[in-house]
């Protein structure tokens, strides 16, 4: 949208709000923030609410980690923005906006997660790209009927009957994201037993990743709200379910928005010169890309062999068992159409560090002409020795403190998420992947169970 703060004030005026949440995504990837009075919208609007620097020290577990720079002293301000304001259609008189965290003079602070992505934006405009992405999120459904969570809505994947027994819930959520504005592409049952996929239209970067909190507010709200279910992002609620990721779509265009970067003219389904040399770059990171795409100790419970959610540093046309696709193209629309989905994305990322370590790390391969290995022609898991080689298939990362580890050694992705954001990640992190490993993988499974 295209809105300013006098818009926003005289529909909160005509539309008689009562309350505006200034929301913003911490780095453990929770959606958080402050409510203010509609009396108090006015001044409050551009001037911001006071947020103590700790808050984003607060790890997934809600403990209080220490990171130097992140103590309650000092306070930073939530600052809205405007684009991001609808109203929640699931609540009464309430409206909400996403926010950056911004120093009390109004220059940016360090430890602000949308700041990241804004950098990250401009250093790929500065290289002539312009990126457009959506996050395709997958979700459970489930109810408490006194044992904990269990799935709600069991139906065959994709089946009409799947999509009959979930159909009230949905049809409230497709609702109240096209009132919100939101172009919603597909509502589908998924693979597990209540397991659910809404996809949302893309959108330039920031858009994006604003976007997809929106997404998880709605869901989770309306699930929660006017249904009295659970809907669960984590990326493996069940410990004998199917797995769900919030897999990242994008593609790359000229500054006019008129040319797709990864079309290639003179072979219609593979990508271009410069889609492969982003493709390098990010295969190069990914160990430490994961970090912030798969952030959460339950993250690897899902990213095994044979579960369509990428093992393995791997590419491949169509091949849903690496962990970058290259998305085929519809008939008649291939320039528009081809893009790049990275299947190592799960819904406790923060959409904002996660997309900008994907554009990070795929600007470093093009600024290096990078050269991928050859595309997995099928699972990597079953190919021979030798096309192991040719496709230089390796393995990822197989725990948090693994990829934690591999995001502290790269240079790239660390200078793009700056000095304090990257110490916050790995302390606040870590701290979470020891508390997991003190009460155990289903103590941790269930602790996440509906966080975000």
């Amino acid at each position: 949208m295209d809105v300013n703060n006098k818009e926003v004030l005289h529909d909160v005026a005509e539309a008689d709000l009562r309350l505006i949440r200034f929301l913003y995504c911490d780095p453990s990837g929770v959606i958080r923030g402050k409510t203010v009075h509609s009396s108090q919208i006015t001044s409050k609007i551009s001037e911001g609410v006071g947020l103590t620097r700790a808050q984003n020290a607060v790890n997934l577990f809600e403990d209080l980690v220490h990171v130097d720079g992140m103590e309650p002293v000092g306070e930073v301000r939530i600052v809205p923005d405007s684009n991001t304001y609808t109203h929640l259609p699931w609540l009464s008189r309430t409206a909400s906006m996403l926010s950056d965290l911004q120093e009390q003079d109004g220059s940016e602070w360090g430890g602000c997660t949308r700041s990241v992505l804004k950098r990250a934006i401009e250093k790929a405009r500065e290289a002539g790209i312009q990126i457009f992405a959506a996050f395709e999120s997958e979700f459970y459904l489930a109810e408490d009927i006194g044992d904990g969570p269990q799935p709600w809505a069991n139906g065959p994947c994709y089946s009409s009957s799947g999509m009959d027994r979930a159909s009230d819930v949905i049809d409230d959520m497709v609702d109240n994201l096209t009132d919100q504005g939101f172009i919603v592409e597909q509502a589908i049952n998924e693979y597990g037993p209540g397991q659910q996929e809404i996809v949302l239209k893309y959108t330039d970067a920031l858009g994006a990743a604003d976007q997809h909190l929106k997404f998880r507010d709605t869901v989770r709200g309306t699930a929660e709200v006017q249904h009295g279910l659970s809907a669960s992002f984590a990326p493996k609620p069940f410990v004998d379910g199917i797995g769900s990721g919030a897999h990242l779509h994008f593609s790359l265009w000229s500054l006019d928005g008129k040319t797709n970067l990864l079309h290639n003219p003179s072979a219609q389904t593979e990508i271009s010169e410069m889609g492969k040399n982003f493709v390098a770059g990010l295969l190069d990171h990914l160990p430490a890309v994961i970090a912030l795409t798969c952030p959460a100790y339950v993250s690897y419970q899902r990213l095994k062999p044979h579960s369509w959610a990428g093992s393995t540093i791997s590419w491949g046309y169509d091949n849903r068992e690496c962990a970058v696709r290259v998305a085929s193209p519809f008939t008649g629309r291939e320039a528009e159409s081809i893009n790049l989905e990275l299947k190592t994305s799960d819904g406790t990322s923060n959409p904002y560090l996660a997309l900008a370590a994907v554009i990070l790390a795929g600007l470093d391969g093009v600024a290096r002409k990078a050269q991928p290995p050859k595309p997995a022609h099928r699972d990597p898991a079953l190919l021979s020795p030798e096309d192991k080689a040719a496709c230089d298939i390796r393995p990822l990362p197989a725990s948090q403190l693994e990829a934690l580890d591999a995001l502290e050694k790269d240079s790239v992705i660390a200078d793009g998420l700056g000095e304090l954001m990257m110490r916050c990640v790995l302390a606040t992190r870590r701290a979470e992947a020891a508390k997991a490993i003190a009460n155990g993988d289903e103590w941790a499974r269930l602790a996440t169970f509906s966080t975000y």
